[in-house]
């Protein structure tokens, strides 16, 4: 395995830790900047959104470029976009900052997925593009209780300042590092859309989509949910998202091994069977810490867990088009993000933060039926042919 992969890790997790990180310190920036808890949110979904749509059309646009240089001048941007997060004095300077780092920290993992599947022979290719993903997966649960701490003892501008500080160091070692790497001809983007054209890879796109909405209408306003409900404070909340974050990893980890053991199919099911119950059953068990924290800790860990079963359940579905798909997964859930986060801020603006689980478990029960509907037809049209 080439050394260098852990090097385009570590900036795929610089870059995930931007998304979330407003997730922990929603409080801090809304009563700073003169806005609510709903709009803070919105920063999440918009990032998300530009992320996810950005990400294959910025690839795609700079096809031509070599890709140390184009790496370089991605990671140039990104430090600008989030020197300006620090500087805003205004929530629409912040949303503009906010914009460009998700422009530029989109091209950056796209980049980095390539990159690291072309430094290495071809029978590392599947570990080194896991890796990267392992940098993205860690960052989305780490950056909401790194922005909470930091933003809890330095203001909400800390996290982004510790950003830039290590986008500059990714720049450092990017610049010494890495060899000139000439592009390859890259897929259009109607050519990858045209993969949605079969039912069975669409519906599995979908689920990933309706999970991570599910579970991100609850986990983006996590901060305000363990105030208002369970008086915590900042010392109190930070440990709960230290232990999510651990849970979460780990759960990373279980999801892969129990598709190893169980397959795909049934452990998807399962994780999503049990992921519904955990997060409808939380706002029930909020007078009880003891109890809350064994469905917390459920609940955190099967969010992560069903990814590796869904990449796999893609590769044995369109094993012809694999890379392609792992990269429309990644835009899906950064879709559910962006769509998880502002619904959930919708909730919290019209009801209260308590409501948040239970449309969030709503909308997992529909990624259960989708995904259900993607392996019912999967059967039908195996007992068709062996007929």
């Amino acid at each position: 395995m080439d050394k260098r992969v852990y090097l385009l890790t570590i900036v795929s997790f610089i870059v995930g830790l931007v998304e979330l990180i407003l997730g922990g310190i929603l409080d801090l920036v809304a009563f700073d900047l003169g806005v609510t808890l709903g709009q803070v949110g919105m920063l999440i979904s918009i990032f998300s959104l530009v992320f996810a749509v950005f990400g294959p059309i910025l690839l795609t646009a700079t096809a031509k470029m070599e890709r140390k240089k184009l790496t370089l001048i991605a990671l140039v941007v990104f430090f600008f976009a989030n020197l300006l997060a620090v500087l805003s004095s205004g929530y629409a300077m912040l949303l503009v900052a906010r914009i460009i780092s998700a422009m530029s920290g989109a091209l950056l993992i796209a980049l980095c997925v390539t990159i690291a599947s072309n430094i290495v022979s071809e029978e590392f290719r599947a570990r080194a593009i896991g890796i990267v993903f392992m940098g993205i997966s860690a960052s989305l649960v780490l950056g909401v209780p790194a922005g909470l701490m930091l933003g809890n003892a330095f203001g909400w501008r800390a996290p982004f300042i510790m950003i830039t500080a290590l986008t500059a160091l990714s720049f450092i070692g990017v610049y010494f590092l890495m060899d000139k790497i000439e592009p390859k001809p890259a897929l259009s983007i109607k050519k990858q859309l045209q993969t949605l054209k079969n039912r069975k890879i669409l519906l599995i796109q979908l689920t990933s989509f309706l999970f991570l909405a599910g579970h991100l209408t609850l986990y983006a306003y996590l901060t305000p949910f363990l105030r208002m409900t369970m008086g915590m404070d900042g010392t109190w909340i930070s440990m709960m998202y230290l232990i999510f974050g651990v849970a979460a990893i780990i759960g990373g980890g279980v999801g892969g091994m129990l598709a190893d053991r169980f397959g795909t199919k049934p452990t998807i099911v399962g994780v999503i069977i049990v992921f519904a119950v955990s997060i409808f059953t939380i706002p029930y068990t909020t007078s009880i810490l003891p109890l809350f924290l064994v469905v917390m800790v459920v609940w955190s860990m099967l969010s992560w867990a069903i990814t590796p079963a869904i990449q796999s359940y893609l590769i044995e579905t369109a094993p012809e088009t694999s890379d392609i798909q792992q990269s429309l997964n990644n835009s899906a859930l950064h879709f559910g993000i962006a769509a998880g986060s502002m619904i959930g801020g919708i909730v919290i603006e019209q009801s209260t933060v308590e409501m948040n689980a239970t449309v969030g478990g709503v909308f997992v029960l529909f990624s259960l039926g989708v995904v259900i509907m993607s392996m019912a037809k999967r059967k039908e049209k195996a007992l068709s042919t062996a007929a």
